[in-house]
């Protein structure tokens, strides 16, 4: 069987489901706290994940197993609206995930704009795995993102404009004008996170 048949089969028998029931899961450890926009769960799709699987590094492909390798494979999304919000909502998946990583990310350079955002993987809880569900094809860790509504939505955009398999490359004055527009949802989350401690003090 080849490796998109293999990932197909596991993407139809188990991690649509699966990262339905991870973020359900999520959802309800977030039911009584404040400033959650969205909790969204999806199964990474069969073209993306044979691209990344198809990736390289040094002229040696980066996966050598890449049903086991890409931990990406189920990604929970939590939006919310402020900087400090990021801080509480880490302490609370910490509180009831294991975590293998955590990565906030962020551009390399003080001059640079890109993406922000934190980053986990998780093992998989046992207790969202059904009994149906074929344990052998279910992956042993998932991504979660914790992001604000703005770095949410620089981060969507920006991955239609130009990270989509098949789009061409993006010029160099095009990178220019994302990493601008990067700088102003980084300037406006800032501007926002000042205003609501200004409020509730």
């Amino acid at each position: 069987m080849s490796l998109q048949s293999e990932y197909k089969n596991r993407y139809d028998k188990v991690l649509t489901r699966l990262a339905e029931a991870i973020a359900e899961q999520v959802q309800g450890y977030l039911r009584s706290e404040p400033r959650i926009d969205r909790v969204t769960g999806r199964a990474k799709d069969i073209a993306s994940f044979m691209d990344k699987a198809r990736r390289e590094e040094n002229g040696k492909k980066k996966y050598s197993e890449p049903l086991s390798q890409i931990q990406d494979q189920i990604g929970v999304r939590i939006i919310t609206f402020y900087t400090s919000d990021v801080t509480r909502l880490h302490d609370i998946v910490v509180k009831y995930f294991r975590p293998i990583e955590i990565k906030n990310h962020v551009p390399e350079s003080e001059k640079e704009f890109s993406y922000f955002g934190r980053h986990f993987i998780l093992k998989v809880p046992t207790d969202a795995i059904s009994d149906d569900m074929d344990r052998t094809l279910v992956p042993e860790f998932f991504e979660l993102q914790i992001k604000t509504l703005f770095q949410h939505a620089w981060s969507e955009a920006e991955h239609d404009l130009g990270y989509k398999p098949g789009t061409t490359p993006l010029t160099s004055e095009q990178k220019r004008r994302l990493a601008f527009t990067s700088a102003q949802a980084w300037g406006a989350d800032h501007i926002f996170e000042e205003l609501f401690r200004e409020r509730h003090p």
